[in-house]
């Protein structure tokens, strides 16, 4: 149960970490794009490889494929809703010029507004982003298995960037830097709880229910990868990201084979 904990926190706190870093030293925004398009490969493998491959070898073929679909709509009505409250911004190291140039107080009070909702809906987008893939780190230790290495890499590796890039557009909005830590302390938080209760309520779960999570959990980070982690890779990285991408998945492949 500790360990259910202790690697939720592990992962959840790979976005402070990265917060940290950027609080601390500017990253180049080309690199910041590699480290994003290498978190997305590695998260694509483990999707691929740990959870839909979990899922198929617990459950039919149908229970993956629904699961799979109600996961992916499900997080695609969520990031419409998010993003509508400013959460589109949270793996976004810049945020658009027109909230940049407020000349008269009533922009500026606008603009106020906008930067406390901004800093609401980037919370819940990377709180929403966290907890399946937290939920799956717990799963992966039920029946006093370890850890899956391949799952708890790829959710490090990409949260990382996360916190870069979320933090980096979180200043620029004018949030302060105690804000900003509090906000991704509780990420981190809540990340080590939902890995908890992945172990503790799933225990003894019917394996067609685990199939179905894991798929539904694999549907949900396929969709957040395309919906807001490519466009921010390849808007700072460039055409590179491709290649980047695909060694991330190489990656990924070869922590599967070793694990």
């Amino acid at each position: 149960m500790g360990m259910a904990l202790l690697w939720g926190l592990v992962s959840g706190g790979a976005v402070l970490l990265g917060s940290i870093i950027s609080l601390l030293v500017k990253i180049p925004k080309k690199l910041l794009g590699f480290i994003m398009a290498f978190g997305v490969g590695v998260l694509i493998g483990a999707a691929t490889f740990e959870l839909l491959q979990e899922s198929l070898a617990k459950g039919e073929i149908a229970n993956t494929i629904i699961g799979f679909l109600v996961g992916a709509v499900v997080f695609t009505v969520l990031e419409a809703i998010i993003s509508s409250k400013g959460g589109k911004h949270r793996k976004r190291s810049a945020i658009p010029d027109e909230e940049n140039n407020k000349q008269d107080s009533k922009k500026q009070s606008n603009n106020q507004s906008s930067d406390a909702e901004s800093g609401a809906g980037i919370f819940i987008g990377t709180v929403m982003d966290a907890i399946p893939e937290s939920i799956m780190l717990g799963v992966s230790l039920i029946g006093g298995k370890g850890v899956s290495l391949l799952l708890l890499l790829a959710i490090f590796i990409s949260n990382i960037p996360e916190g870069l890039s979320s933090t980096s557009g979180m200043l620029k909005s004018g949030n302060s830097k105690k804000k900003i830590l509090s906000l991704f302390i509780a990420v981190t938080v809540i990340a080590g709880l939902s890995s908890l209760g992945g172990y503790i309520f799933l225990d003894n779960a019917d394996p067609k229910v685990l199939a179905f999570i894991s798929s539904f959990a694999a549907g949900g980070i396929i969709t957040m990868i395309g919906a807001t982690m490519m466009p921010e890779a390849y808007e700072d990285g460039g055409a590179l990201v491709g290649l980047i991408t695909a060694f991330g998945v190489l990656t990924s492949v070869l922590l599967d084979h070793l694990g």
